[in-house]
């Protein structure tokens, strides 16, 4: 990632940028300028602005890692940092009477791994549940980005998306991402248990800061 990149006009990638990193696969490591840092699966790591040198391997060819990222403009610098999954404060949600029962697990935000605008973090969807965002909402000053993982073969998830009046849905596979504007729901269930990353950037790191709809409001 240290080459010019013609399309950001920048003499390499996180010139201007910062970057968020989860490893969805086997052991791998990642190099962040002159240091090497051990990813296991669903470790996250952050890496700011300025930072010339990104080297993504994989521990073993057999179990190789499977990376997934996000990027978006920075105008400060934050260290680089490494979280894993059992050091992310772990959140229930949810109950099975419903079907949204849950873990959120967050790694980038004000009271984790600091950022200028990134927010990251995963959900795991508990065995006998499959919506995910409930209630759903909007968050007007931030867009979000959902991408599907650990999702069984010959399953599917359908992502709800657009205004609260005027839905529409998606039918996502396993390792699938989708993009939700400001404006947009972003919701899902599926024919199985799951688990998805979310990211967030735009005014703020607030992570509750999300406009809510009731059920019944939906059309």
């Amino acid at each position: 990632m240290a080459e010019t990149q013609e399309e950001l006009k920048s003499d390499f990638f996180l010139q201007r940028r910062e970057i968020g990193i989860i490893n969805v696969g086997g052991a791998g490591k990642v190099t962040a300028g002159n240091d090497v840092f051990d990813l296991e699966k669903l470790s996250c790591i952050y890496i700011g602005k300025n930072v010339e040198k990104v080297r993504f391997e994989s521990v073993t060819a057999a179990d190789p890692a499977h990376y997934f990222f996000l990027s978006v403009p920075a105008h400060a610098t934050y260290p680089t940092r490494l979280l894993h999954k059992a050091d992310a404060q772990p959140v229930e949600l949810g109950n099975s009477s419903t079907a949204n029962q849950r873990t959120i697990y967050k790694y980038i935000h004000i009271d984790g791994i600091q950022s200028c605008q990134l927010v990251m973090g995963l959900t795991v969807i508990k065995d006998g549940s499959v919506w995910n965002s409930v209630p759903p909402h909007t968050h007007t000053r931030r867009m979000e980005v959902y991408f599907y993982f650990e999702l069984p073969e010959g399953q599917a998830v359908s992502h709800f998306m657009g205004p609260i009046d005027e839905t529409r849905h998606l039918w996502m596979h396993n390792d699938q991402a989708v993009i939700s504007p400001p404006w947009s729901i972003h919701s899902g269930a599926g024919t199985s248990n799951y688990t998805f990353i979310w990211g967030m950037a735009g005014e703020n790191l607030d992570y509750d800061d999300m406009d809510k709809c009731a059920i019944t409001e939906l059309k």
